[in-house]
């Protein structure tokens, strides 16, 4: 599997998750909520020097309290990408209920909510190869931050989002790992 370029800069980091939102998220359309919010620039880019759960929680929480302080008109979402801890992807998994604790702490639950992406994604129960995992796989390792309002929102405009993961394993499977590598947006196999 090829992984991300460890000693590039904040800018390439973002450039290299813009590739990935634009010809994966959005260009397979594994999330049609993503375009809208892409296009009016409403997604902040957080890049983190952390290389400890503890500093990339502190981050966590204060992205958290920056997204529900900020009008959505301005930042509707946030991509914190950390790629300098957590990069084993059990150590990731095992963070995510941190991270929700850290969403429940300062209250923020039915408020905002924490998505995942990682270069190593892996659903329960499936083979590290499966072609499913990489709908949640990215250059790095992010924390997606997401206000409810909004998927709310979202959801009423697509009365069928029940059905986007099992359109994202069509997508996927039709596209195989030869069309995933060749989209050229990260980890490939």
């Amino acid at each position: 599997m090829s992984t991300a370029n460890m000693n590039a800069d904040d800018d390439q980091i973002v450039a290299a998750t813009e590739n990935w939102l634009e010809k994966a998220v959005i260009g397979l359309n594994l999330c049609p909520f993503a375009k809208a919010v892409h296009v009016k620039k409403q997604v902040r880019y957080v890049v983190s020097s952390a290389t400890t759960p503890e500093a990339v929680l502190e981050q966590l929480m204060e992205e958290l309290q920056n997204l529900a302080d900020t009008d959505p008109e301005d930042v509707d979402t946030t991509l914190l990408i950390h790629p300098f801890v957590l990069t084993d992807f059990l150590d990731y998994n095992e963070f995510l209920d941190v991270a929700d604790a850290a969403v429940e702490d300062m209250q923020l639950d039915g408020e905002i909510q924490v998505a995942s992406f990682h270069p190593q994604y892996q659903f329960a129960d499936s083979d590290i190869n499966d072609i499913a995992n990489y709908t949640n796989r990215a250059p790095y390792p992010i924390l997606h931050l997401l206000r409810e309002e909004s998927i709310d929102r979202a959801v009423e405009a697509f009365p069928e989002a029940e059905q986007i993961f099992e359109k994202n394993m069509e997508t996927m499977e039709k596209l195989g790992h030869d069309g995933w590598d060749a989209l050229d947006v990260g980890p490939a196999r």
